[in-house]
């Protein structure tokens, strides 16, 4: 799954630690996601693109290996 959370983050100029706390997870979880290394649940997807005010699927993308 690709995803640009990073991008949308640091287009508003927010940390990873104000996501995290917007949407309820540890900045941990936000690293991993950025990076590709966890996906997140739908629930957290959600919440993150309700915080850009964007649909999920402008965030978050299968890729062919999904």
């Amino acid at each position: 799954m690709k995803n640009r959370v990073r991008e949308f983050r640091e287009k508003v100029k927010i940390s990873q630690q104000e996501l995290a706390t917007a949407v309820g997870v540890s900045r941990q979880m936000i690293s991993y996601i950025e990076k590709g290394l966890k996906r997140p649940n739908i629930i957290v997807a959600l919440k993150i693109a309700k915080y850009f005010g964007k649909p999920v699927s402008t965030i978050f993308e299968l890729d062919e290996n999904d």
